[in-house]
């Protein structure tokens, strides 16, 4: 296939008509033909309109027009955000004759304005809820590492397709950790932005008190790139040294000897020793689960007052379950979350970033029922999130970062901050790519 290593070179090799951007799409679109089957990533593939805005991009630059920093990138978005005159399914087939969107997304747009080409829609969890994209109606989206295993989820299919070469960057949603836990089992770099720092308009929403969305890539500077031109201001670039520490605890407990083999690598080529236990850890996961059933199923329940056949009957009952959920329970998970971001806030008055594993264990394989949870076997799906969740409730920049493995499956790492010190938060992840810690991993063969 014709494709550059990275989204920075596919951009500056359509610029200076190296490379054409009609070739380049029409070269995407014949592999992904060939080789979606394999990891049922796409839902939909616009081969017609992706040839289009391709040949627009190859007259800008025949013109002497400069498309854009994102010139020609083949891109594809998570099947909840907004495609103008297309209806948005949230991976539902129940939605897939709904009305059409009216307008691309807000996020959607700016990555097309930067003359990124969009080529689909990826699949995921209905409505997004879930760790694992096993969805009933599109399939189970596979890892490309290990087919037999899960990509995890609910952005499942948005890192599938960049971890297999499909396309080089992919957009996904994060409520609870569906950028971060797939990014983690699929070995590449994916952000859940602070609340608010990255529009969320044109998406279906979840729980929209916790719904951020982000990308996915294969390297560092890919991400800061894209988190620039989705947040539509460029990050100012820290001096400072920022102080580091590691989470303990929660954060810790029930990883397996693999990922806390990881972790110790990389606090050790930081020099790190100061640690942190959030004791409030658990709780946070306990009140975002709340806040996300309460969420979710006031949002759905009118839909399945008439149509509640139509749902994965797995997302259906968890769904249901928080439509009912009592509405003191509900506000005693949203006091929590108050008083958590402001225990938060006040951690950060001493650290700068905080690092813990992202996933307890690798990708598990797609028939694994279960995994060991303070010791017993508890749903495998259910708990991929376990390190994600209490982050998520914080509404603080987390970015999950492959720790180079120099064979075997991939495992991530989180790096979180306050908002507002994302920059320090990249420049230390420069340090660590750069020095070989950190480092998307190929797919084998």
């Amino acid at each position: 296939m014709i494709q550059p290593a990275s989204i920075i070179d596919i951009a500056k090799s359509v610029r200076t008509g190296s490379i054409k951007s009609t070739e380049l799409t029409k070269s995407v679109l014949d592999d992904i033909s060939r080789r979606n089957s394999d990891y049922v990533c796409f839902t939909r593939v616009f081969a017609e309109q992706a040839l289009a805005a391709a040949q627009a991009v190859d007259d800008q630059v025949a013109a002497g027009l400069d498309p854009g920093p994102l010139a020609g990138v083949p891109f594809a978005v998570k099947d909840l955000y907004d495609v103008a005159g297309l209806p948005t399914t949230a991976g539902a087939k129940m939605r897939v004759s709904s009305a059409p969107a009216t307008q691309d997304a807000v996020v959607v747009k700016r990555i097309k304005d930067a003359g990124a080409v969009l080529i689909g829609t990826l699949n995921m969890d209905e409505f997004a809820y879930g760790f694992a994209t096993v969805n009933p109606h599109f399939g189970t989206t596979r890892n490309p590492h290990d087919v037999t295993r899960l990509a995890g989820g609910s952005s499942g299919g948005s890192a599938a397709a960049v971890a297999a070469g499909l396309v080089p960057l992919t957009l996904g949603s994060d409520t609870n950790g569906s950028v971060r836990v797939p990014a983690a089992l699929c070995g590449l770099w994916g952000i859940r932005p602070a609340d608010g720092a990255i529009p969320v308009e044109g998406t279906f929403p979840f729980a929209e008190i916790l719904d951020t969305v982000g990308p996915f890539t294969r390297s560092l500077a890919e991400l800061e790139l894209v988190y620039e031109l989705i947040a539509g201001a460029p990050l100012i670039r820290s001096k400072s040294t920022p102080r580091v520490a590691k989470l303990e605890g929660w954060f810790t407990t029930n990883a397996s000897s693999e990922v806390l083999d990881a972790l110790a690598k990389v606090m050790s080529h930081l020099g790190v020793k100061d640690t942190v236990e959030l004791t409030e850890a658990k709780t946070a996961r306990s009140a975002s689960y709340l806040i996300t059933a309460a969420q979710g199923g006031s949002l759905h329940l009118e839909t399945m007052r008439t149509r509640a056949m139509e749902y994965d009957p797995a997302v259906r009952d968890r769904l249901l379950a928080g439509a009912v959920l009592p509405a003191a329970l509900y506000q005693k998970a949203m006091d929590f979350r108050s008083f958590y971001r402001a225990r938060i806030q006040q951690i950060f008055q001493h650290v700068d970033i905080l690092i813990a594993p992202t996933t307890p264990v690798v990708a598990p394989r797609i028939d694994q029922a279960t995994m060991l949870i303070d010791g017993q076997q508890a749903s495998a799906r259910a708990n991929l999130g376990i390190y994600t969740q209490p982050l998520s409730l914080a509404g603080i920049p987390v970015v999950s970062a492959p720790f180079h493995v120099a064979s075997g499956l991939p495992i991530g790492i989180q790096f979180a901050t306050a908002p507002g010190r994302e920059s320090m938060l990249f420049q230390l992840l420069r340090r660590l790519e750069k020095d070989g810690v950190l480092r998307s991993q190929s797919i084998p063969g």
